[in-house]
């Protein structure tokens, strides 16, 4: 009996599979080209078990070429969309297509000018209205005896990420010694051994606003350098605090009008440091520690001389050396 209900389950998922081959067509090649044509990189969001797959498309896009990261729906409520810029493209999983949580964060995203692909079994649905592409991944039943479990649905939207992926690297024409790159041994294991002034952001990319400022001048400034933090600094350019998009959120809520704050209302002081001559993998390690995005680097008069951010150790694009953009 166990035997062939197993047997059977993967029968069901099989065949959900199988009947994803006809939807490749006109909506799947338009998410192909708006991930080609785009300069920024293939956010993923998802919520559950839609989440975990989700995570698990990220990490092969980034592993084949195509810069990823894994967005949480209810943490981007909460202040982690300033990760997204116009340049993104928002993938959105939701075999419903009503998951609440991811809804809710898509007038943000349509505002912020990120186009929105979903994959969703939900093709009537509020997402699938509110994407640009809409890819379907429905399945006739669940392998679930109950029918409430998702497990045909979470493998038909793994595999259709895989079938992006695969297309995504043969557009590239991504081959085995590029693949060796991004693996550990490769770039992976360089960006968390190499120097972090080989990954920070430095000089006009540094989003820094004086002590003196107002808060209306920080906002401007997270705005205009796309890292959701700013640094705060004197007239000798010595840290002084810093301003992330959690900082000016909580501040939101406590005082109401920002605007007429200053910026000493508003940073958090004495944020965390690096040296610039440090690892990658110690910069990570401080952020793990201090539950932070964010990494001041200072000289020994704590001087600023450039910012890190997490998703530049770990693939935001590729890695940066002497401000440039290079590949390793």
């Amino acid at each position: 009996m166990v035997i062939e209900q197993a047997k059977q389950a993967l029968e069901i998922e099989v065949q959900a599979i199988s009947r994803l081959i006809t939807r490749i067509g006109e909506e799947f090649q338009r998410a192909v080209d708006l991930i080609l044509a785009s300069k920024g990189r293939v956010i993923l969001t998802g919520m559950g078990k839609s989440g975990f797959i989700a995570r698990k498309i990220s990490a092969t896009l980034n592993s084949t070429g195509t810069p990823s990261l894994f967005l949480h729906p209810a943490e981007a409520a909460h202040g982690d969309l300033g990760m997204v810029t116009g340049n993104d493209i928002v993938l959105a999983i939701s075999n419903s297509g009503q998951t609440v949580e991811i809804l809710s964060i898509l007038p943000t995203v349509r505002s912020i000018g990120a186009p929105i692909v979903a994959f969703t079994g939900g093709l009537d649905s509020q997402l699938a209205r509110d994407s640009d592409v809409v890819i379907d991944v429905s399945v006739e039943k669940e392998a679930c005896p109950m029918g409430v479990t998702p497990t045909a649905s979470t493998t038909a939207a793994l595999a259709m990420g895989d079938a992006l992926a695969v297309a995504l690297i043969h557009c590239r024409r991504f081959n085995r010694d590029d693949f060796n790159k991004f693996h550990p041994g490769g770039t992976l294991g360089e960006r968390l051994s190499v120097k972090v002034k080989s990954v920070m952001l430095t000089e006009k990319r540094i989003p820094v606003v004086a002590l003196t400022s107002q808060a209306k001048d920080a906002i401007s400034e997270i705005d205009d350098k796309k890292v959701g933090a700013v640094l705060v600094i004197d007239n000798e350019r010595k840290l002084i605090g810093i301003i992330t998009d959690g900082d000016l959120r909580r501040t939101l809520l406590r005082q109401g009008d920002i605007y007429s704050l200053d910026v000493k209302d508003i940073m958090s002081p004495s944020p965390k440091t690096i040296d610039e001559n440090k690892t990658a993998a110690k910069a990570l390690e401080i952020m793990e520690q201090n539950g932070i995005t964010h990494l001041a680097v200072t000289d020994k008069q704590n001087r600023v001389k450039g910012l890190v951010h997490l998703h530049d150790i770990l693939g935001r694009e590729a890695l940066r050396f002497n401000g440039n953009a290079t590949t390793q």
